[in-house]
C-alpha cells in the first residue's frame, strides 16, 4: 500500500510540475506574440546585431522574471530608462530586460569563449574567463552608449531640414501639429521622425503640447533639441507666431553644425599626427633607406 501510494503521489507531482511548466511556456509565448503585435519591434530587433538578437529570448525568459522581483528594481528602472529612450530601444527592451542582458552575458561570453576555443582548437588560458565575464557585463553599456551617440548624430543631421519644413508648413497656414504631421508623412524614416511620431501620439492621447515637447527633450537628451523644445514651449505659452521662430531656430542649428564641422576639421590635423609619426613615417624611412643600405652592404 505504501509503495502504491508513493507511486501515485510521485505521478501526481510529476503531472502538476509538467502541467505548470507547459502552462508557463504557453503564457510566455502568448505574451511574446502580443508584445510583438503591439510594438512591432521585431524588425528593429533584427537591426541591433547578433548578440542581442540571439540573447534576447533566453534572458527575457529566464533572467528578466528574476530581476523583476528584485528589491532594487526601482533603481534599475531609474538608471536605464533614459538610456533606452535616448537610444530608441524602448520598443524592444525594458530597463529590467537591459539589466538582465548584462547579467546573462556574464555567463554568455564565457560560453562563447569556450565554443570558439574548442572550434579553433586553441589552448587559450582559462585564467582569462573572469576578464571575459567582466567584459560581458560591461559590453551592453558600451553598446548602448554607441547607439545613443549614433542616434543623436542622426537627429542633428536631420534637424535643419525638419525645422525648415515645419516653418514652411506653418507659414502656409497649417498649425504646428498639422505641420509636424506633414513632416512625418513626407520625410524619410529617421530617428527625428520617430521622435515626432511619439510626440504626435502623446498629444492625441491627451498630453498637452508643452508636456509632449518636454518628454521629447528628455528622451533625446541633446542641448539643441532642449533649446528647440524650450523655445516652442515659451512661444506657445505667450501665443507668439511660430513661423519666424522656427526660421530663426533653423538658422541657429545650421550655424552650430557649421561651427562643429570647422572644429572637427581643425582637430583632424592633430589627430592624424600620431598615426603619421608611428605608422607612415617608419614605412617611408624603410622605403627610402633600404636601397641605400643594400648598396652599402654590397
Amino acid at each position: 500500500m505504501l509503495a502504491v501510494a508513493a507511486t501515485v503521489l510521485i505521478f501526481i507531482a510529476v503531472f502538476l510540475v509538467t502541467n505548470m511548466m507547459f502552462q508557463e511556456e504557453e503564457e510566455y509565448k502568448a505574451g511574446e506574440k502580443i508584445e510583438e503585435g503591439i510594438n512591432k519591434g521585431q524588425e528593429k530587433l533584427n537591426e541591433q546585431g547578433p548578440i542581442l538578437r540571439i540573447s534576447r529570448p533566453f534572458f527575457r525568459r529566464y533572467v528578466t522574471p528574476i530581476v523583476s522581483t528584485m528589491k532594487s528594481k526601482k533603481k534599475i528602472r531609474e538608471k536605464y530608462k533614459r538610456k533606452l529612450a535616448s537610444s530608441g530601444l524602448t520598443e524592444i527592451l525594458t530597463p529590467e530586460d537591459f539589466f538582465s542582458f548584462k547579467l546573462f552575458l556574464i555567463i554568455g561570453f564565457p560560453i562563447a569563449f569556450f565554443i570558439i576555443r574548442w572550434f579553433m582548437e586553441e589552448d587559450w588560458p582559462l585564467s582569462v574567463i573572469p576578464v571575459v565575464a567582466g567584459l560581458g557585463y560591461v559590453y551592453p553599456d558600451i553598446w548602448i552608449d554607441g547607439k545613443i551617440q549614433q542616434r543623436q548624430k542622426e537627429i542633428m543631421q536631420n534637424m535643419p531640414f525638419a525645422v525648415d519644413m515645419l516653418a514652411l508648413s506653418v507659414e502656409a497656414g497649417l498649425d504646428f501639429m498639422a505641420a509636424m504631421t506633414k513632416v512625418v508623412e513626407k520625410a524619410k524614416p529617421n530617428p527625428l521622425n520617430e521622435e515626432f511620431e511619439i510626440l504626435l501620439k502623446e498629444v492625441k492621447i491627451g498630453a498637452s503640447r508643452a508636456e509632449a515637447l518636454r518628454n521629447m527633450s528628455w528622451r533625446v537628451d541633446l542641448v539643441s533639441i532642449a533649446s528647440f523644445c524650450a523655445t516652442l514651449i515659451a512661444a506657445d505659452s505667450v501665443g507668439a507666431s511660430i513661423g519666424p521662430i522656427l526660421k530663426a531656430l533653423s538658422a541657429e542649428i545650421r550655424q552650430k553644425k557649421s561651427a562643429e564641422a570647422e572644429k572637427a576639421g581643425a582637430t583632424a590635423a592633430t589627430k592624424i599626427l600620431f598615426p603619421m609619426i608611428f605608422l607612415i613615417m617608419p614605412a617611408v624611412i624603410i622605403i627610402v633607406m633600404a636601397p641605400i643600405a643594400m648598396g652599402f652592404l654590397q
